[in-house]
């Protein structure tokens, strides 16, 4: 039950599982719920208080969801909090995908552990303005299953809101798992009352995963949540031509051959000057119109396009900023330009 909702199996005239006679009354008799409703505390939840109070100090707090898994949304998350705290933001970066955490891969942050004082939780910091929570860095070991129902994760989502200390910062970003689930529902019912700036949502081109995009979009809608914006990811793949893996296929057995060394000498040769000409290859079915065609159905603004970029997958593996990484010469301009529409009065430093 959230937030007092009347539950779908109860009975015709259910008082509420708020109400003060809620599992008393006559016509709860026979309710499934009625020993739930009869034994639940009634009233306004006493932690949104305190988390009220912790979201004090916290000025801007953005969303960043997708519709499917496998989109690309911690990359982006990851690469969004080092470009705030590039931008001399003091970040906070809160993981609540429960089930797989990802992000303490994506900041270098593996093996840390979160430590108490008397003011509560402490992130853990990449740099002096860029703090981490996650459920990874309480976990034994890294490869252990998270196998939590909904109520128990919620619990989680709400001790991270209410005893993480963050101190005095200009953005929280917070990584959701895909899709419109409990974890979903708990971080705006509990975050909302505080404001919350708005969402970013991650797609990548293709049909199958604009289908959940419009679902996601529907519930920022229904919950009161503005859309920020649609990002695209991995829209094409594009890289240098000089890193392009050239192969022969044998047509016969479908073996292939590395002929690479062969035909960068070739154009070193004859033709250097295509060396510095980027490869761009259609990896999803965007024939539909993509993210932004659907951003222009649905009245939401498209943020723009990010190419499938091998050297920020390296970036994102190793926990560094593409913004740093010099290699990323593709993935960080479409990034930075994403960005700047979402805190377009910060100028970044490179």
């Amino acid at each position: 039950m959230e937030n007092g909702d009347i539950p779908e199996n109860a009975n015709e005239h259910c008082p509420g599982p708020q109400s003060e006679t809620a599992g008393k009354s006559d016509s709860c008799a026979g309710c499934p719920n009625q020993e739930a409703c009869a034994t639940a505390p009634k009233g306004p939840d006493p932690d949104l208080v305190a988390i009220a109070e912790r979201m004090s100090t916290v000025k801007h707090k953005i969303l960043v969801l997708s519709g499917k898994g496998g989109v690309g949304k911690s990359t982006f998350s990851a690469q969004f909090s080092f470009a705030l705290a590039g931008m001399d933001h003091q970040v906070g970066l809160m993981d609540i995908d429960i089930c797989g955490p990802s992000i303490p891969k994506m900041l270098g942050l593996e093996g840390q552990e979160i430590h108490q004082s008397n003011l509560g939780w402490s992130p853990v910091y990449v740099e002096d303005n860029l703090g981490v929570m996650s459920i990874g860095f309480m976990l034994p070991n890294s490869d252990d299953a998270v196998i939590w129902r909904g109520p128990r994760k919620n619990g989680l989502i709400k001790q991270f809101l209410k005893d993480v200390y963050w101190g005095e910062i200009d953005y929280l970003v917070v990584d959701a798992p895909p899709g419109t689930s409990d974890e979903h529902i708990s971080i705006v019912q509990y975050l909302l009352p505080t404001g919350i700036d708005g969402a970013i949502i991650v797609t990548t081109p293709q049909e199958v995963s604009l289908i959940d995009v419009r679902k996601e979009v529907s519930f920022c809608k229904k919950v009161g949540v503005p859309v920020l914006g649609v990002v695209e990811n991995m829209s094409g793949l594009s890289q240098p031509l000089k890193d392009v893996k050239f192969m022969k296929l044998a047509t016969e057995t479908g073996s292939s051959i590395n002929v690479t060394e062969d035909v960068i000498a070739c154009l070193r040769e004859n033709a250097p000057e295509l060396l510095d000409i980027v490869a761009c290859s259609e990896v999803f079915d965007s024939s539909g119109g993509g993210a932004e065609r659907m951003c222009r159905e649905m009245g939401v603004p498209f943020l723009g396009k990010v190419p499938l970029d091998p050297q920020l997958c390296k970036a994102a593996e190793q926990g560094k900023s593409c913004f740093e990484d010099t290699e990323c010469l593709i993935s960080a301009p479409a990034l930075k330009s994403i960005i700047q529409k979402v805190v377009p009065s910060t100028v970044m430093t490179e």
